[in-house]
């Protein structure tokens, strides 16, 4: 197996973070592999669930800064330029936030959704 990615342009890579300012290592390596794999060019889809749900709001990304790590809020905008960011539909409403709340570009969507993404041939799904 390569180690480029460009070799996997076909397939699709699902990345679930559970983890936010509870678990920033775990937050911050979701982000960072969903924005590399998203800089070559892999079909990336983001979901934000559980405290990484809070991300999606406008400026709760900077909250996290973590020692030798891309900033998150960089990381996020590299997902949204180049693949999906999705909010799950029940951890948005436990926390109030609704889809005037989020940041530009970033759909909220439910388990459905994320089920028929990773169900995909060639989808590959990782969960943080």
């Amino acid at each position: 197996m390569t180690s480029s990615a460009a070799g996997h342009a076909s397939r699709s890579l699902v990345i679930k973070t559970t983890s936010g300012l509870d678990r920033p290592e775990a937050a911050n390596q979701a982000l960072t592999v969903a924005a590399s794999a998203a800089a070559a060019g892999v079909e990336v889809s983001l979901w934000l669930t559980g405290e990484a749900a809070w991300f999606a709001v406008p400026g709760r990304a900077a909250e996290l800064a973590l020692d030798h790590a891309a900033p998150v809020p960089d990381l996020l905008d590299a997902v949204l330029a180049g693949g999906t960011v999705t909010l799950c539909t029940q951890c948005a409403a436990r926390r109030q936030i609704t889809a005037d709340d989020v940041l530009p570009g970033v759909r909220i969507a439910g388990a459905a959704v994320f089920t028929e993404e990773i169900l995909r041939p060639q989808a590959q799904a990782v969960v943080y």
